[in-house]
């Protein structure tokens, strides 16, 4: 089943590095930031992820939980997650069931060949475990700071 905007999420459960357990349910009370990218070790998802890096202070001071998915497995993710020194986890989704669930395998020109691959895109689950917003297809540049500003935007409704 899609997560669908203003709707409860479906119950799932993947796991992420560290062995934390993702469920939506495990997270209620905190806003959640999941955000799909192609592959560890690249150089717009090293951008990505070092700009999440740079601002998790703010998005836990705003009561968020960020998450980092792509199809790489635990180990490219521990490497990943050691050498940029990332202070959230990242889910191993190695079978695509969460991007499936999510709608972010996309078909992809690479090199003159269509390939399947991850549709950069951020999803911001809040408090009660409603998927409130999405980002599809993104650019890196600013969209860490778009997703900050939804979050705070979120506690401002929620007080």
């Amino acid at each position: 089943m899609t997560p669908a905007l203003n709707k409860a999420l479906p119950e799932f459960e993947a796991l992420a590095t560290r062995g934390v357990k993702f469920t939506p349910h495990a997270f209620q009370g905190k806003a959640v930031v999941l955000y799909f990218y192609p592959k560890d070790h690249t150089p717009g998802c090293t951008t990505e992820a070092m700009q999440f890096r740079d601002m998790h202070a703010e998005f836990v001071k705003a009561g968020a939980v960020v998450f980092g998915v792509s199809r790489d497995n635990m180990a490219s993710h521990d490497k990943f997650k050691q050498s940029l020194e990332l202070p959230f986890e990242l889910i191993a989704d190695t079978e695509e069931k969460l991007c499936h669930m999510f709608g972010v395998v996309k078909n992809k020109i690479m090199y003159g060949k269509k390939v399947k691959g991850i549709e950069r895109s951020t999803f911001l689950i809040d408090a009660s475990g409603m998927l409130v917003a999405e980002w599809r297809g993104i650019k890196v540049a600013g969209h860490v700071e778009e997703v900050l500003k939804a979050v705070k935007e979120l506690n401002v409704k929620v007080a």
